[in-house]
C-alpha cells in the first residue's frame, strides 16, 4: 500500500514519468479498494429487513467501487504496469489514510450504519467544489483531484513519449463487460488515450457527480438511466430526503422523505481486532469466525489478481466470493462482542479485515484449486458447476 511515508519522500503532484504513472495507478487501486471494507461494514450491519432504501443504495455504490478498481487496473495495464492486489500490503490496516490524500481528510475506520458513518461516506465522496483547495504536495482533497493528476500525467506522457510508447500493455490482460457484473456504468478495456480519459471520467463523476451537478454520466456515456453520483446517493440517507429533479449541489434535497431508523443496526466497535477475539478463543468461536472471514476475503483479492494478470475470466470466481462474505460478515454480527465489557454495551462482534500473509497462505489451496476446476490454465470458459461445493453453494 501507498503510506504516508511514501508520500513524505515523493510528495504529490502529475506523475512526470511512466514508473510515476504506474505508481499513481496502483494507489489508485488502493483508494478505490480502501472504501470497499468501509461501505461493506456499513450495509452489512444494517439489521436484516429494515433501510432497505439504504441497504441497496450502499449496495449499489460498493458493486460500482468493484467496477472503479477494475478500471484502474485496466489503466495500469494499458500503460504496462502489473497491479498488485493479492497480497498483504495491498490491504490497508484500518482506521487508515487514503492514498496521496492530504492532511484535510481523516483516517477512515470501520464503523456500523450510522450517521456518522454516513459523515465518513459523504467525505470520502465529496466533489471537488465542495472540497478544500490542496495546497501543493500536501496530496489531494477529493478524489477527482486525484484523478485530474493522473490524467494530466498520462496526457503528458503521450505528448513527450508519443502513444505507443505508453499504451505498451498485453490487451489479453483487460477486463471487458463479458467478465464482470456490475451496477451503474460498465466495465470496458483501455487501449488508448480516448479510452483512459472514458475510464477516469466514469470513475469521477460517478463519485462526485458531473460538475455543477447531482448526477453522474451513466446516462450520457452508456445510454443508462440518469442517477445520482455517490455523494448524493449518500447525503439522501445522511439528511432522509430525496432529491429532486432540479436539484442542484451546494443545496439540500428538496423531494420526498427517505425512510431510515438509525437503531436498526449491529453496533460494532469498528478498533476490534482478531487478537481482541482470540482472547475469549476458549469461551466464543467469533476468532474463528473472523479468522475464516479474513481468509475468504483474501481469497477474494487472490482471485482478483488472477484476472487483472492475464485470466480476466477469473473475475466469475470473486462473485460467489462476495456472496459468501456477504453469509459470513451478517453471521459474525448476529454474535455478542465476546468481550463482556463490550457485550454489556451493546457492542457485536464483526470482521475485522485484517488480511495479512497467512490469510493468503490459508486462502490459496482454495484458490488454486478453483481456478484449476474451472479450467483457467487452459483458457477455457469457466464452468461455474465445476467449482467445489465451498464456492459454488454461494450463488443460492
Amino acid at each position: 500500500m501507498i503510506t504516508a511515508t511514501t508520500l513524505d519522500e515523493q510528495g504529490f503532484g502529475i506523475p512526470a514519468t511512466l514508473e510515476e504513472l504506474h505508481t499513481y495507478l496502483q494507489a489508485a487501486m488502493e483508494v478505490e479498494h480502501l472504501t470497499i471494507p468501509v461501505y461493506m461494514t456499513g450495509m452489512y450491519t444494517i439489521t436484516p429487513g429494515t433501510n432497505r432504501t439504504a441497504y441497496f443504495t450502499l449496495r449499489s455504490v460498493l458493486l460500482e467501487e468493484m467496477l472503479h478498481m477494475t478500471l484502474a487496473a485496466n489503466l495500469l495495464n494499458a500503460v504496462g504496469g502489473k497491479p498488485k492486489v493479492g497480497r498483504k500490503e495491498f490491504v490497508a490496516s484500518y482506521p487508515a489514510k487514503l492514498p496521496f490524500s492530504g492532511p484535510e481528510l481523516p483516517e477512515i475506520g470501520l464503523q456500523h450504519f450510522s450517521p456518522k458513518a454516513l459523515e465518513t461516506f459523504l467525505t470520502i465522496e465529496r466533489p471537488r467544489d465542495m472540497a478544500p483547495k490542496p495546497k501543493p504536495g500536501d496530496g489531494w482533497t477529493s478524489i477527482g483531484q486525484f484523478y485530474d493528476c493522473i490524467k494530466k500525467g498520462l496526457d503528458n506522457l503521450v505528448r513527450d513519449l508519443g502513444h505507443g510508447a505508453v499504451f505498451t500493455g498485453d490487451r489479453n490482460h483487460q477486463v471487458g463487460p463479458e467478465d464482470f457484473y456490475n451496477s451503474g456504468g460498465e466495465v470496458f478495456a483501455v487501449h488508448n488515450q480516448d479510452q483512459a480519459h472514458t475510464a477516469i471520467r466514469v470513475i469521477s463523476e460517478q463519485g462526485e457527480g458531473v460538475k455543477g451537478t447531482i448526477w453522474d454520466s451513466d446516462d450520457l456515456i452508456f445510454g443508462e438511466q440518469r442517477q445520482l453520483a455517490h455523494y448524493f446517493r449518500f447525503n439522501e440517507i445522511y439528511t432522509g430526503r430525496r432529491y429532486g429533479q432540479h436539484d442542484v449541489p451546494g443545496k439540500p434535497p428538496s423531494g420526498p422523505l427517505v425512510d431510515v431508523t438509525w437503531d436498526d443496526a449491529y453496533r460494532i466497535d469498528g478498533n476490534s481486532k482478531l487478537a481482541d477475539y482470540r482472547k475469549y478463543a476458549g469461551t466464543s468461536d467469533v476468532h474463528a469466525q473472523a479468522a475464516a472471514f479474513n481468509s475468504r476475503y483474501a481469497a477474494l483479492l487472490s482471485y482478483l489478481q488472477t484476472a487483472f494478470n492475464g485470466t480476466p475470466r477469473a473475475m466469475a470466481l470473486a462473485i460467489p466470493t462476495m456472496l459468501e462474505l456477504r453469509d459470513r460478515s451478517e453471521q459474525l454480527y448476529r454474535n455478542p462482542h465476546p468481550d463482556p465489557k463490550r457485550a454489556a454495551q451493546g457492542l457485536s462482534a464483526g470482521p475485522t479485515f485484517e488480511i495479512d500473509a497467512p490469510s493468503f497462505q490459508e486462502a490459496r489451496p482454495h484458490v488454486e484449486q478453483n481456478l484449476a476446476l474451472a479450467g483457467l490454465e487452459a483458457g477455457a470458459p469457466i464452468d461455474l458447476s465445476a467449482l467445489s461445493p465451498e464456492t459454488s453453494e454461494t450463488f443460492a
